[in-house]
């Protein structure tokens, strides 16, 4: 397989790039996270969402506990070559570890952070 396009991106010092997944359909975004080079090879290649954990730095594989996998529909580079963008399938409706549909799930008001999203699953059940 040629992985030359991976060239044309912008990685950062740690080699990695900052990625988007965004609902299809709905536009929501769900997820922020990140990806380093093999990552997103493997991603391209089997279509699921694959992402580096730079907290247990190494690959994730998007739902390996949880099940909440995320089929790509599209993967997007903006025009810094910085940033990726994933239209996502998001399997289980569940893309937040606390067992929310997103991980962008507070709201500021009047300088408190308020939950806008309720606990779909608890997480105590997905991850064992």
């Amino acid at each position: 397989m040629n992985n030359a396009w991976l060239d044309e991106i912008r990685w950062t010092e740690d080699g990695l790039v900052p990625v988007i997944a965004q609902q299809t359909g709905t536009g929501r975004v769900v997820m922020f996270a990140w990806m380093n080079r093999e990552a997103l090879a493997l991603t391209a290649e089997n279509g699921y969402a694959v992402y580096w954990s730079r907290s247990r730095n190494r690959l994730w594989r998007k739902g390996e506990e949880s099940g909440n996998q995320q089929k790509i529909i599209s993967i997007q580079l903006d025009c810094d070559e910085d940033v990726l963008l994933l239209e996502i399938e998001q399997h289980g409706g569940i893309a937040c570890h606390t067992g929310r549909e997103s991980c962008f799930y507070r709201t500021l008001e009047n300088n408190v952070w308020k939950e806008n999203l309720p606990v779909l699953k608890d997480p105590a059940e997905m991850y064992k």
